[in-house]
């Protein structure tokens, strides 16, 4: 794997609630994964911070001042750029039993109460992080076959351009280009039978 592909495969994590203990808490938690976390200390921070750069998931707290948490899911949810990056809601345990159905209405993709099991905190993100990075690799993957399609493409339309105004000497040539053509559909059969696709 390259340097570039490794750097673009860390998954930053955004960490939102506006107790200074409970993001040191969950630093202490998460930061055996080895992954930047990003603090926001209020829904207007997380909405910043989310419009600058891309997460792998939220934890986001809901009983905060201003803008609470419903609120901040309910706004990264209706932007394009931030809609599916997945939310999981974290309330106290004394939180009202209708928290969770509208935690899971606004968009979360997981809720847990507080005190939560580090251990289930960990894996619950971890599966997260997996699903970003596997995503990350998928967007590269088709962005290089995109550029295979057009690079085809592009030397069809030179094939048509020199067999308009060819001479018998120019078939030669063309041969040539289009052996080339073939082996590289040859190649993206391969790529995508790889994949199972």
């Amino acid at each position: 794997m390259s340097a570039v592909e490794t750097t673009d495969e860390r998954a930053s994590i955004l960490l939102v609630d506006d107790m200074e203990d409970n993001l040191i808490a969950l630093e202490a938690v998460l930061g055996s994964l080895n992954e930047p976390l990003v603090r926001a200390r209020s829904g207007e921070e997380a909405m910043k911070a989310l419009l600058r750069q891309r997460f792998a998931v939220v934890l986001l707290d809901i009983r905060m001042p201003g803008m609470d948490g419903f609120e901040t899911a309910a706004n990264i949810k209706r932007l394009d750029q931030t809609k599916d990056v997945p939310i999981i809601f974290l309330t106290g345990t004394d939180a009202d039993a209708g928290y969770a159905f509208r935690g899971y209405a606004t968009g979360a993709a997981d809720y847990l109460t507080k005190p939560f099991d580090p251990w289930v905190l960990r894996a619950k993100v971890t599966v997260f992080l997996d699903l970003h990075r596997k995503n990350q690799q998928l967007e590269r993957m088709l962005a290089r076959e995109q550029e295979q399609f057009d690079e085809l493409a592009d030397r069809l339309e030179k094939i048509e351009t020199q067999m308009a105004a060819s001479s018998l000497q120019d078939v030669l040539e063309l041969r040539h280009q289009v052996h080339q053509m073939e082996e590289l559909l040859h190649e993206m059969r391969e790529m995508r039978r790889g994949r199972g696709i």
